[in-house]
């Protein structure tokens, strides 16, 4: 029998309302855009629609422009894996600004892989806030 083809479709991307780790509940998207103003608490990224790789581990990166750690050193990406939780399923990955904002400006490159296989690479501009 062959074996299914995993199916992957980004659903949006942007500013979205807070996240809460602890619910179910994916954030709701606010705008689509890949320019996120450098304001503290905004939440921005992807929402992916993954079907068909139900147990499978994905493994996703967040690149960001370089920031010191709390040790002062300049912080890796932050990369991690979670499992695909059903047959049809939805992952946000994403992350937020916070102070200080002066060194989270710039590209942050989020990306997804299952399998060796790429399901999302995106990027978004951080920028300065203009409406400050």
């Amino acid at each position: 029998m062959a074996r299914s083809k995993i199916q992957c479709h980004r659903v949006s991307y942007g500013i979205y309302t807070p996240w809460d780790r602890d619910s179910k509940a994916l954030p709701k998207v606010l705008e689509f855009t890949r320019t996120i103003p450098a304001r503290i608490d905004i939440e921005f990224g992807f929402v992916l629609n993954i079907k068909k790789a139900r147990g499978k581990q994905l493994c996703f990166c967040i690149d960001h422009p370089p920031f010191l750690d709390k040790n002062g050193d300049i912080a890796p990406p932050f990369t991690g894996e979670e499992y695909v939780r059903s047959s049809d399923w939805h992952f946000f990955l994403g992350d937020t600004v916070w102070a200080p904002v002066q060194d989270k400006i710039g590209v942050w490159r989020l990306t997804v892989e299952l399998e060796g296989q790429t399901l999302a690479d995106e990027s978004f501009n951080v920028v300065e806030d203009t409406e400050k």
